[in-house]
């Protein structure tokens, strides 16, 4: 049997290479469909894409009564994403920073770790909880949206603005 653990983890990593590069280019060219920035199709779609399997590892571990695993999956999925995965792919090719990452994203996600924080201070995350966390992804997801979309006409605006003068001209 221990031969068939091997060969389930080497394809379950292989498949999720694979399933990562589908996802990634998919998102990429529903993005540009759509006329939204990469950063809102990484922010949302890419986002829950690669949550997937955190999301399947915490409600199994929820419903086994294991709610130490389902935490600490969650937070250290958190910390090794910030960390590692964005040190290694730092190391491998320097990475441009919309500044809007920096001014909005950075604080939300931080503030969204100290909101996990607060409401595990009484050691329980109750159904109240939950729904407060899962309305307020519902509304940075709105936010997202809402903001990707005047960002975009407000680019539409200005190339048109652009243009306006070129054809007078000509």
């Amino acid at each position: 049997f221990f031969w068939r653990d091997w060969v389930r983890i080497v394809g379950g990593l292989v498949l999720l290479v694979v399933g990562g590069e589908l996802l990634v280019k998919g998102a990429t060219s529903l993005a540009r469909r759509m006329g939204m920035s990469t950063l809102l199709v990484g922010l949302t779609i890419v986002a829950v894409g690669t949550s997937m399997p955190e999301l399947v590892t915490s409600v199994m571990a929820a419903i086994r009564k294991h709610a130490d695993v389902a935490y600490g999956n969650i937070v250290g999925s958190n910390i090794f994403n910030v960390l590692f995965i964005l040190g290694i792919s730092a190391l491998i090719t320097p990475l441009v920073v919309n500044i809007q990452l920096i001014r909005q994203e950075v604080p939300i996600m931080l503030g969204a770790s100290l909101l996990l924080l607060a409401l595990s201070l009484d050691g329980k995350l109750s159904f109240l909880d939950g729904g407060f966390l899962f309305a307020l992804l519902v509304a940075y997801t709105v936010f997202l949206v809402v903001q990707s979309r005047r960002e975009t006409q407000a680019a539409r605006d200005e190339f048109a603005e652009e243009i306006q003068p070129s054809r007078a001209g000509a």
